[in-house]
């Protein structure tokens, strides 16, 4: 949001340079972003001056460029080489000195200097307009009348030009109050004056406003929920026509275009009270009678942008006498109702409209505008006849305008401050220090909360309706503080807390568990947008009010998320991914359906290449690893089983306690095609729900470091090439023998010196007895065990 400090000082008067003013408004909550300059004219017609063209003649060596003498006052003269067509001696006109810097219509600056053109020395510039930044006009040199300009003058004296400095204020969206310079004043007096800084505050009212005739108009409201407030003024022998330069200026400073003095006004109230107005034709207006209700669903209406829209039926419309609509309340204007050139006479609104309905209203029709950004976080209801009273004045002393019969107002229900109820003892509390009572008061006094009653260790407020974010006591303790100051709170040295104990069912403790274990081999955290464009909708979710046709839908999947962020990251010459993202993702089957998963991406190298492992390409078991390196936390049993989803090639899923709690698998070929993405990427998600359940209902229990050693014995069994590693595992699970802890792979070889048909399985199997030292006697007995049943089973062999 901008803020004119010039605009501000008709509120507000200080003896502070915009600089300090700006760290005040910091202080305050109203962050100043930036402090930028504003020149009505650019420049400010710095190094003009007003000369006399002595003589003009031909230039020798050129035939579109003339020769000229130019007088710039203090007997100075100069020549000067002018190419314009209309330059001719005895012309008064502006004259930009060496060392003058001047702004091209694109804003780049011309530094003018001394130089030889086409060998004739050329000592300044005769200017046109556009070259000052007047106009647009460069038909040629601006020619100035000899009896009211003087020679050698600065040509900036005949000017009201208007500098100034615009605040950028970063306003939050609680700050419906602050969003107007009258706003931004009475929060600065508050700081000001409760902290015994020089200011004067103007407190605004309304404006006593005077009718020259009755009018026919009427005013019918159909809801008052809808519209709690609304006045119309009937204004007649209005001129449209451009405003003043003093008023464009004032638009211009904060980024607006003027257009026309009536819809400028409109603006300036918007701006300087925070209290959106508008105009229409009051000719246009059918039955002389304004509605404003609802219309019904399906209705065209053509709004000022020139588009024809649809209406919901929820919308508040502003209807003539016949019931059609003319401007969607709050919102936008219609194309048939606005204001032209053409018209005399204006009907003028200023309303309190229902917040809720206006932003439904907005999103709806995708409109963003300064009326609806205000109307949908609340107005003032009490400045509604303050504004219009101060337009109506405006439009009278620059439109000519003049109001015709009374005000048309419908407040049926007059809208209450906030009670609040306010303990001294809170506020000490939340502070961390104490502040006199006294003081308190004075700066509740200051913020326009007024006191009802003194109570025990307390007072009763009633908090003025303009401070919609402002209903409860810990609002009211915020707002001390913001003028109190934040730096006047010291810090403490020491801070006390009792840590949470952290159990079972904690799963945000499980989250950053995994998280944690993530991070430390070498993945990076990645967070995706919910909402998403799908080509398969079986099933999915959409909105009803999406932003666009690309955010329509929420995600099923986070895979299609991390395949984005890989491609991004692959195309920019980072192809070793290793990625983790926890969201949730979104079905519709008989009901809505809402799951929190962590899902895994990995691609390119697990390691970065060195000397010592040039080649560590991840694979389908690396990821493995890590899903086994996640669920091991769970303390779980977990099966293994083969896994059919379009999604993967090659995929398994995980089951503990009948439930699937992850997917693992090498991401289809399709989908790295449609993500653009050329190398193999490897994909694992876990049910966070699930997985947490499970864990809470499991029993946890610590175990003694074993005394005594493991004993590792290996076999090389030769088998049929059919049999699978998968088979041989789960035969030696089923082996009786209670000393045998772990089973492991550690080569598979096919080739050379194994007969056809045939391969060998490298396989380690440790044994453990926690009680002694395991004899050889017992370790003969388990591996003779194991390899009679690779026998039987498979009919293995073992290698030599």
């Amino acid at each position: 949001m901008k803020i004119s400090h010039s605009w501000l000082q008709d509120y507000i008067q200080t003896d502070y340079r915009p600089e300090k003013i700006g760290e005040y408004l910091t202080d305050i909550g109203l962050e100043v972003e930036g402090i930028e300059k504003f020149e009505s004219v650019k420049g400010s017609l710095e190094g003009i001056v007003v000369g006399k063209v002595l003589t003009c003649e031909q230039h020798p060596n050129a035939d579109k460029l003339k020769k000229t003498t130019v007088d710039v006052g203090n007997g100075k003269i100069l020549n000067i080489v002018c190419g314009a067509p209309n330059v001719a001696a005895g012309q008064t006109v502006p004259v930009a000195v060496v060392g003058t810097q001047l702004y091209l219509n694109d804003g780049s600056p011309l530094v003018i200097k001394e130089a030889k053109i086409r060998g004739e020395v050329s000592q300044g510039m005769i200017c046109a307009e556009d070259e000052m930044g007047l106009s647009d006009d460069h038909g040629g040199i601006m020619i100035l009348d000899g009896d009211q300009y003087d020679v050698g003058k600065n040509f900036a004296d005949y000017f009201d030009l208007s500098n100034d400095s615009v605040f950028e204020i970063g306003l939050t969206p609680n700050r419906t109050d602050a969003m107007s310079h009258y706003g931004v004043a009475r929060d600065l007096n508050a700081f000001l004056s409760s902290n015994q800084l020089k200011s004067e505050f103007a407190k605004l009212d309304s404006k006593t406003v005077t009718s020259s005739e009755s009018t026919e108009f009427t005013l019918e409201v159909e809801d008052s929920a809808l519209c709690p407030r609304y006045i119309g003024a009937v204004i007649q022998n209005v001129k449209v026509a451009d405003s003043p330069d003093w008023l464009k200026n004032r638009l211009k400073a904060i980024g607006l275009s003027p257009i026309n003095n009536i819809v400028d006004i409109t603006n300036y109230i918007l701006h300087g009270l925070g209290q959106p107005l508008h105009a229409f034709d009051a000719d246009k207006i059918a039955g002389r009678k304004v509605i404003v209700g609802v219309s019904q669903k399906e209705t065209k209406f053509t709004t000022l942008d020139h588009i024809e829209r649809t209406l919901n039926g929820t919308e508040i419309m502003i209807k003539d006498g016949d019931g059609q609509p003319m401007c969607i309340a709050g919102v936008f204007g219609g194309e048939n109702s606005g204001v032209s050139e053409n018209t005399t006479t204006i009907f003028l609104e200023s309303a309190y409209f229902n917040p809720v309905a206006v932003r439904k209203a907005a999103k709806y029709h995708g409109l963003n505008t300064d009326a609806s950004f205000r109307f949908e976080r609340g107005v003032d209801p009490e400045i509604t006849r303050t504004a219009i009273t101060h337009a109506i004045s405006m439009i009278g002393e620059i439109a000519g305008g003049a109001l015709a019969g009374d005000l048309l107002e419908h407040y049926p229900e007059k809208i209450e401050s906030h009670y609040v109820i306010l303990r001294f003892s809170k506020v000490e509390q939340i502070l961390g220090t104490k502040i006199h009572k006294e003081k308190i008061k004075e700066i509740l006094k200051s913020l326009e909360i007024t006191v009802l009653n003194e109570i025990q260790n307390g007072l009763e407020l009633s908090v003025p309706a303009y401070r919609a974010d402002v209903t409860r006591e810990i609002d009211v303790i915020e707002e001390i503080l913001r003028i109190y100051g934040y730096n006047k709170i010291d810090s403490h040295s020491k801070i006390a807390f009792t840590p949470g104990k952290l159990t079972p069912d904690d799963q945000d403790a499980l989250e950053n568990a995994w998280a944690r274990m993530l991070q430390s081999h070498g993945f990076n955290e990645v967070m995706n947008n919910s909402l998403t464009s799908l080509k398969d909708e079986t099933d999915a979710v959409k909105l009803l009010n999406p932003l666009s046709s690309d955010l329509q839908f929420m995600r099923k999947s986070l895979l299609e998320g991390l395949l984005e962020n890989a491609d991004y990251n692959i195309k920019r010459k980072n192809a070793d991914i290793k990625f983790f993202e926890l969201g949730k993702i979104y079905h519709k089957k008989e009901k809505y359906v809402e799951r929190k998963q962590l899902a895994i991406l990995v691609s390119g190298r697990d390691a970065a290449e060195n000397w010592l492992s040039p080649k560590s390409a991840t694979d389908f078991y690396r990821m493995k690893s890590y899903l086994k390196m996640l669920t091991d936390k769970l303390g779980l049993n977990i099966e293994e089983k083969s896994l059919e989803d379009a999604r993967f090639s090659d995929a398994l899923e995980l089951i503990a306690g009948g439930k699937t709690i992850a997917r693992l698998g090498k991401v289809a070929p399709q989908l790295l095609k449609d993500a653009d993405i050329e190398q193999d990427c490897f994909y694992a998600e876990l049910e966070l729900e699930t997985c947490q359940t499970l864990r809470a209902t499991g029993t946890f229990k610590f175990n003694d470091i074993p005394k005594f050693n493991k004993i590792r014995r290996d076999l090389a069994l030769l088998v049929d090439r059919n049999v699978s590693y998968a088979e041989l595992f789960e035969l030696a699970k089923k082996n009786p023998s209670k000393y045998l802890r772990n089973i492991n792979l550690f080569d598979v070889y096919e080739g050379k010196n194994l007969p056809d048909g045939k391969k060998s399985y490298a396989m380690s199997f440790e044994l453990l007895n926690e009680e002694k030292t395991l004899e050889e006697k017992e370790i003969s007995e388990v591996m003779n065990s194991l390899v009679n049943s690779f026998r039987k089973e498979f009919g293995a062999e073992l290698r030599s």
